[in-house]
Formats: structure tokens, C-alpha cells, sequence
């Protein structure tokens, strides 16, 4: 079984308490339509387990399929630098049918994120370096594809449904 070989550290964007019992590091891509239907099962799990989960997000582009996703992880470290990345992300995969700058430009004018900086960030690949660890990080745990979950450190090698996902989750409760 693959294992994650960086875990959660002060680089990640996190949901939940770093205290909890379990961690769940998803490394996903902003275009890829199995991991925006794999997202509302995330959003139903964290909000079950509360203060027992521990979740972090992780930039896998698979840019050479989806040639948006690299700039949309961009538009969220953006946002996360003004303290609203998980607007940026819910709001990316919530409008994944209209994936492209202007729903960009568009989230970050709700999320109240001046738009001119954002794109200046996007022309100047000021978050490629944090993208690309994300990235590098999932290749040395074994990830070659879109959503990958790691619970606790393993690699889970279920389905995304809500009932795979929960399963090896409560299993990690009960380790």
C-alpha cells in the first residue's frame, strides 16, 4: 500500500483541527470531473466527523488533460493568501462546467479579491513553485491520478463514494 511521504505540515491548506485523530490529504485537480464529484462527498464526510478529521487539500494538475487546472490551483493559493481559499475552492468545483478565467475573475470578485492582482498572479505564475510541491509530493507517494486519498498516512485505495471514503475512515477512528 502506497504511503504519503510528506504529511500535513504549515504549507498546506487545511480543514478541521490538526489535533484530531485522522488526516485526509486528497490530492485533486480543479478540472477533473471525478474529483468535483468526489468534493460534496468530502464537504458531507467533514462535516459528520467534525473535530475528528483533520482535512487537507493538495494541487494535482494533470495539466496535459485538463489545461485549466493549473491556472485554477493558482486562483486558490490566491485567494488562500487573502484568507479565502476554500471559498475559491468550493466555488471552482461547485461551477466546474464553467471552469476558465472568467469564473476566475468571477469567484473573486464575490469572494471580494481584487481581480487585477489575480490576474497579474496568473501571468506570472507567482504560485507554480507551492503547485508543482503539491505536485511532486503526490509522485512520491504514488499518486498517478485524480482524486487520491491518503487516510493517516495510507493510501486509500477505495472508491470516492461516500461509503468507501466513511468505511476507511472509521476504520482509522478505531485504530
Amino acid at each position: 500500500m502506497a504511503q504519503l511521504r510528506q504529511p500535513i505540515g504549515p504549507t498546506d491548506r487545511i480543514r478541521g483541527n490538526l489535533e484530531a485523530p485522522v488526516h485526509v490529504v486528497e490530492y485533486g485537480d480543479y478540472q477533473c470531473p471525478h474529483c468535483a464529484m468526489a468534493h460534496p462527498v468530502v464537504n458531507a464526510i467533514l462535516q459528520q466527523l467534525g473535530p475528528n478529521l483533520c482535512f487537507a487539500f493538495r494541487h494535482f494538475p494533470l495539466t496535459e488533460v485538463h489545461p485549466l487546472a493549473e491556472p485554477a490551483a493558482e486562483s486558490a493559493e490566491f485567494a488562500g493568501d487573502h484568507g479565502r481559499f476554500w471559498e475559491m475552492h468550493d466555488g471552482l468545483f461547485e461551477n466546474q462546467v464553467r471552469l476558465g478565467l472568467p469564473l476566475m475573475l468571477s469567484l473573486a470578485k464575490v469572494l471580494r479579491l481584487p481581480s487585477t492582482a489575480l490576474q497579474e498572479v496568473l501571468a506570472t505564475g507567482k504560485y507554480r513553485p507551492k503547485i508543482q510541491s503539491d505536485f511532486m509530493g503526490g509522485v512520491r507517494s504514488g499518486v498517478n491520478g485524480t482524486p487520491a486519498f491518503f487516510i493517516n498516512g495510507q493510501r486509500h485505495n477505495g472508491s470516492y463514494a461516500y461509503e468507501d471514503l466513511m468505511f476507511s475512515i472509521q476504520e482509522s477512528l478505531q485504530t
